[in-house]
């Protein structure tokens, strides 16, 4: 019989981590902690230097030529990948649990994104259906290596300390971002002052944020260990298993349902911010790339902060009430970088959005790992993926079809992108974070 667990509260349980002695789970060394948050710093100069700072505004500037679909375009692609990702994540996610797989799939996903982000390098002027094609496949493969990482956490963390080690991670790989952003940056720099095109520097900028992923994620192949053993589920289909999935948090696990539901508003809300934050930067403020580099740069320093600093607080006053400070949080941003008509201002949105970012995306993942029930962790942190994809399709593209429907209205896209963050606030009221611990306690106990 499997041993329950003890029940967690959405007020946090630090008494019970004090007496534990420990944040971990019995055979959690340090090593395999920095190993896991490793795997965050190697992948954020992925979603830093390619989604939201340079590949992103050379694509629209360049590659498009500021063509006014440009922006369209590439969200387009990138919501092509997220809708892979939708389809295809849950079926990954209960296979890694029925071989006890994770590991072998996390080495996958990464090997596909470096090689991908490789070949943006080849991207030039009027290249355009080949830099579409490499977006999309290299977020395709980022993608699966976020979510499978994120299943190791609560095999990593106690229950009542997921919030912390989370944000442990989260802040980690914000420097990794801040690395790979600060390198890229000094190369942008040299190659302006010597007169190169972006057509020419860029490439560069790929290989090497392509580089440091791969040297970053060694420590993670290393000496993270398989801990859940396999589940042995049978395998379904593609569709099958998504419907089937969806299905059952209907009926066992209603609270984990509504976070899905709650993940996917707000996050669509984060996707927009990560992927188009330097096309906004450039086309509605007039950044430089190395402005807009600089400004990305200081942001991931307060995200760093915000995930850090957060996660304790959100093992003390609860997930809910911390992921809702951080959705009221994103609504003040939207608001400042509306009116935003001098840099101050904007540079003050940036700073909030920096810090909503790293602890709303921390805290989306533990609270995932605080309802999903232990020996299906890939699978339940697969429709969490599903969810957050779904966002990442619908936020980007309703921003690139709001610029192209206004006649480049970058003011006016930001503006629709706040209701995202309002309707993620809305849904999270109906959740009931100590039910939706009970239906997970139960749930263990009938497996």
């Amino acid at each position: 019989m499997t041993q329950r667990p003890a029940p967690l509260s959405d007020a946090g349980a630090e008494p019970a981590a004090r007496a534990g002695g420990s944040l971990l789970n019995p055979g959690i060394g340090k090593r395999e902690v920095w190993a896991w948050a490793m795997y965050d710093f190697a992948n954020s100069g992925y979603t830093t230097v390619v989604l939201t700072t340079v590949f992103s505004a050379y694509f629209v500037g360049v590659v498009a030529a500021q063509k006014t679909w440009g922006t369209l375009a590439f969200t387009a692609a990138l919501s092509f990948s997220y809708l892979m990702i939708m389809l295809t994540m849950p079926t990954l996610g209960a296979r890694a649990d029925a071989r006890a797989g994770k590991r072998r799939l996390l080495f996958t996903s990464t090997v596909g994104c470096v090689l991908a982000t490789v070949l943006l390098a080849f991207t030039g002027p009027g290249d355009i259906a080949w830099g579409l094609f490499a977006i999309a496949l290299s977020n395709y493969c980022y993608c699966v290596g976020e979510s499978i990482v994120a299943a190791f956490l609560p095999e990593i963390a106690r229950p009542e300390a997921l919030g912390r080690v989370s944000g442990w991670g989260w802040s980690f790989g914000y420097f990794g971002g801040m690395l790979t952003l600060g390198l890229s940056l000094a190369l942008v720099s040299w190659a302006s002052g010597q007169g190169q095109a972006a057509s020419q520097y860029v490439p560069y900028v790929m290989v090497l944020t392509a580089a440091i992923f791969a040297i970053a994620a060694v420590p993670s192949f290393l000496f993270l260990r398989e801990r859940t053993p396999a589940s042995h589920r049978p395998a379904q289909g593609m569709l099958a298993r998504l419907l089937a999935a969806w299905h059952e948090t209907r009926r066992d696990f209603v609270d984990f349902r509504l976070l899905l539901m709650c993940g996917a508003c707000y996050q669509a809300g984060i996707a927009v911010v990560i992927t188009l934050s330097a096309v906004y930067a450039t086309e509605a403020m007039g950044f430089t790339m190395a402005q807009t580099m600089l400004l990305v740069f200081t942001v991931n320093i307060a995200a760093a902060a915000g995930a850090f600093l957060f996660g304790y607080a959100q093992d003390r006053i609860g997930h809910k009430l911390a992921l809702s400070i951080t959705l009221v949080g994103w609504i003040v941003m939207i608001g400042l970088a509306y009116a935003a008509v001098q840099a101050w201002v904007f540079w003050l949105a940036a700073m909030v959005a920096g810090l909503c970012m790293g602890t709303s995306q921390s805290a989306g993942r533990a609270m995932v790992g605080a309802l999903a029930p232990p020996g299906r962790l890939a699978e339940f942190y697969s429709l969490w993926t599903f969810a957050t994809q779904l966002a990442a399709v619908v936020g980007p593209l309703c921003y690139g079809l709001v610029t192209w429907l206004t006649g480049g209205n970058h003011r006016l896209a930001l503006l629709c992108t706040g209701l995202f963050f309002v309707a993620g606030l809305a849904v999270l009221a109906r959740l009931d974070f100590a039910r939706g611990s009970r239906a997970r306690d139960t749930n263990i106990l009938s497996a």
